[in-house]
């Protein structure tokens, strides 16, 4: 790491980045959104943040933190907390759920006869809410299926995008191609080169924003789904612990929590008993 009085003239960086400054942003993105930083992470920091110090306008890092914890900028919380979320997600990531999801929307609506609730809690740029509209569309065989998605991010930029549906044709050169002519619509003239979402499968979908480490939650359950992929990596195990502490009461009883390939919630959760490869269902037991 580099020593705390490292200047920029030392560094050859556009702005004064020290230790200290490092370790106040950690402080600062964990109160705010449970995102526990590792030291790696100081280089990713100082490119993702000098924009904001650019568009404010801002000489140093110092100030712009000064700033913040004044509360002379409230609004720069958002731009701050967006520029520090992660954002990586494709159609059909960890394919082996999807066919298990499809399996479940129809006992589930066989069992409880009314309407699926799914809830996406880290839905990025819409790529898993889309997915998951499709697979339930596929399984019942329509495009207006028994089913309600709330999809939720902290971040606000992801959530614009999610919520247009509109991607670069390269997001699905990968989709099966009755897939992709069944659910998007490609772009023609000055929109050569995107895909649409179909409005049938954005209309499953309500987008909106939520930091789950709110006080409170804009979501109401009970849910038959619930998704929390690749988002638990980013907390500590007291973190994971607070939040499926707070999942478990909003699942039904044969409710599916769907987790990343590199998160185990055995060892946060005495609540939940591992389903399939990275599948949970509440222990009844």
């Amino acid at each position: 790491m580099p020593p705390t009085n490292t200047t920029k003239q030392e560094t050859g960086k556009e702005f004064d980045f020290t230790r200290a400054d490092f370790e106040r942003v950690r402080g600062l993105i964990y109160q705010r959104a449970g995102i526990s930083l590792a030291d790696s992470k100081q280089e990713m920091v100082y490119s993702r943040l000098a924009r904001r110090l650019r568009a404010n306008g801002i000489a140093s890092f110092a100030s712009y933190l000064d700033a913040l914890e004044a509360g002379r900028m409230p609004a720069e919380w958002e731009s701050f907390t967006n520029a520090l979320t992660t954002n990586l997600t494709s159609f059909f990531r960890e394919a082996h759920h999807f066919p298990l999801l499809a399996e479940h929307a129809l006992k589930a609506r066989a069992s409880h006869g009314g309407p699926l609730t799914i809830w996406c809690s880290a839905s990025s740029t819409g790529e898993e809410p889309y997915s998951i509209a499709m697979t339930v569309c596929e399984a019942f065989d329509t495009l207006t299926p028994p089913v309600q998605i709330i999809a939720t991010d902290i971040d606000t930029n992801v959530l614009a995008t999610a919520s247009a549906g509109v991607y670069p044709i390269e997001r699905v050169d990968k989709m099966e191609q009755a897939r992709l002519r069944r659910f998007f619509l490609k772009g023609k003239g000055a929109q050569e080169g995107l895909v649409r979402v179909r409005p049938e499968l954005r209309q499953l979908i309500t987008f909106r924003q939520l930091n789950l480490l709110a006080d409170g939650w804009d979501v109401k359950g009970p849910f038959d789904v619930i998704f929390c992929r690749n988002v638990m990596i980013y907390f500590d195990k007291a973190t994971q612990r607070k939040i499926l502490a707070r999942f478990v009461p909003l699942m039904k009883p044969d409710a599916l929590l769907f987790a990343g390939h590199s998160e185990n919630f055995l060892y946060v959760s005495d609540s939940l008993r591992l389903r399939g490869k990275t599948v949970y269902e509440l222990n009844h037991g």
